[in-house]
């Protein structure tokens, strides 16, 4: 997949015909990859390249930091890398960035349509029935009609076992039913990682580098990595069991990564439940025990294990909601939650190995 940043695309460069989605992709959730299939659908039998927009940072992002409240946009699901990560995974032939800035959102319809068509050589969109663009939102797909090119709408995509559940109200059931980001969201923030794997198509996780952090773990005999999060704030919280494999520049997976960072032959750690993982139990929240600073943080305890992860990529992979984030009133009783909390997720980890 190759990666263009619209605001330093070169004007020589000549990118082929192509059929184009546009929108976040927060997630890159069920609902998105139907609208992925429908854009190769339509693309093949006219042999046009794909092609996806994003916008960064996303809007509401934007408009949050703009109000002088960055805290109050939508949690990220996936930072730019975690969507890049997908989306080439999905196939896509490009990725055109966005930044979503006032100039950006000063466009005029027409002045986005022209970049469409003359910049990035589109043919045809497939589009969200809802999708709205351009400054005061004043085009949509009827205007690219008009404007002359193919458009394709997507109608919501349901979860069919949710949307059978609810059948007072067919608006609120297909309301309640779709697959949505913000649903996906709120399912996090619960702690329903089931429903929300179910909505994304995969399993939940995080990929971020190891960085220094201020080592109270280590004075409690439970050292962690810290696991930068790249986003303002995360979509889940609490304390979990997770499975951790480490990446190298190309986002693979490094088979034999863990033992070769481990210090010693005897604490290499314990396995996680995919292949060439770490178990761990991790935390992400902001520490109310801890008297500082309360920024976002992912941090992973790995048992029995030993070694510098110093500056290496790791994906964690959330698989058990254990409870939230507890304000314990000492450090003493601290050691003692993470110490119940470990063993506690050891077993639930022992329990599904039988």
């Amino acid at each position: 997949m190759k990666i263009y940043h619209l605001d330093a695309l070169d004007t020589n460069i000549s990118l082929p015909a192509s059929a184009l989605t546009i929108g976040n992709f927060d997630g890159v959730h069920l609902g998105h990859q139907a609208m992925l299939a429908k854009l190769k659908a339509i693309a093949q039998p006219q042999q046009l390249a794909t092609m996806v927009m994003i916008f960064e940072p996303q809007p509401r992002e934007y408009f949050a930091k703009l109000n002088g409240n960055p805290n109050n946009a939508p949690a990220r699901l996936t930072t730019l890398m975690e969507k890049q990560m997908r989306l080439a995974e999905s196939g896509v032939d490009f990725l055109v960035i966005a930044r979503f800035d006032d100039a950006f959102r000063s466009l005029s319809a027409t002045q986005f349509a022209d970049i469409l068509v003359q910049r990035l050589n589109v043919k045809a969109l497939v589009l969200g029935d809802d999708f709205r663009f351009g400054h005061d939102r004043t085009g949509d797909s009827e205007f690219l009609r008009q404007y002359g090119l193919a458009v394709t709408n997507l109608h919501t995509v349901t979860d069919q076992s949710s949307h059978a559940s609810h059948t007072n109200n067919s608006e609120l059931n297909t309301e309640q039913a779709r697959i949505s980001s913000t649903r996906i969201r709120q399912c996090l923030h619960q702690g329903d990682l089931a429903t929300a794997n179910r909505l994304l198509g995969y399993d939940y996780n995080m990929t971020g580098e190891v960085i220094s952090g201020d080592q109270i773990g280590r004075t409690l005999h439970y050292p962690t990595a810290n696991i930068s999060l790249n986003r303002i704030n995360p979509a889940l919280h609490g304390i979990y069991g997770v499975d951790v494999v480490m990446l190298d520049e190309n986002n693979q997976v490094i088979k034999s990564g863990f033992d070769q960072a481990a210090l010693s032959p005897e604490l290499t750690g314990i396995s996680g439940l995919r292949e060439h993982s770490l178990f761990g139990a991790a935390n992400i929240g902001v520490r109310p025990a801890i008297n500082q600073s309360h920024e976002w943080r992912l941090e992973v305890h790995f048992p029995n294990f030993s070694g510098d992860l110093y500056h290496k990529r790791l994906n964690v992979r959330f698989l058990h909601f254990l409870h939230a984030e507890k304000n314990y009133p000492n450090l003493t009783a601290l050691q003692a939650g993470i110490q119940s909390d470990v063993q506690a997720l050891l077993a639930w980890r022992q329990q599904q190995l039988k």
